[in-house]
């Protein structure tokens, strides 16, 4: 027993790597594939959305395509403000571009994880309001609520990756 005693054997492993109250920052992650090292590098979503918008008034398959060009490239794993701002800005200047009615048809187009991600710029919309831009989002927050469930509150709410 006393060989066992004076073992440093179990020294070899660190046990506060298994601590869940331990902060570890996570890496940037800039080549996974959710845009965010595109946005840096080509302008993100911006020059295609813009070019899409200055057509306005567009018919709603134009419209729908501009909502997913401005959903896809977004830069969510950087912590370049300036890169989020103009997310921001471009995805605020596509939501408040849509009619009242074609809202329930590009929120149904997304899938679980676009949801979520509307969800996060329309919380972030709120945050920053312009003129008319909460009626907007409030529509807007109305159908992705119909869609998503309060699942999709809660992820959001949750989540440590912010747009």
């Amino acid at each position: 027993m006393a060989r066992n005693s004076l073992s440093s054997r179990f020294r070899r492993l660190d046990i506060d790597q298994f601590d869940e109250n331990r902060f570890v920052e996570e890496p940037d992650g800039a080549d996974t594939g959710t845009g965010a090292g595109a946005s840096e590098t080509d302008g993100g979503p911006g020059p295609e959305v813009e070019a899409a918008l200055r057509q306005y008034p567009l018919p709603a398959g134009d419209m729908l395509r501009a909502f997913h060009m401005a959903l896809r490239n977004l830069p969510v794993n950087t912590k370049n403000p300036a890169a989020k701002e103009l997310a921001q800005e471009v995805v605020m200047k596509v939501l408040t571009s849509f009619k009242g009615s074609e809202i329930e048809q590009a929120v149904n187009s997304l899938d679980r994880n676009g949801i979520d991600l509307l969800m996060k710029y329309i919380y972030k919309g709120f945050e920053k309001p312009t003129e008319n831009s909460s009626a907007i989002l409030l529509q807007w927050h109305e159908k992705a609520l119909a869609v998503g469930g309060l699942g999709s509150i809660v992820r959001v709410l949750t989540a440590r990756k912010t747009v």
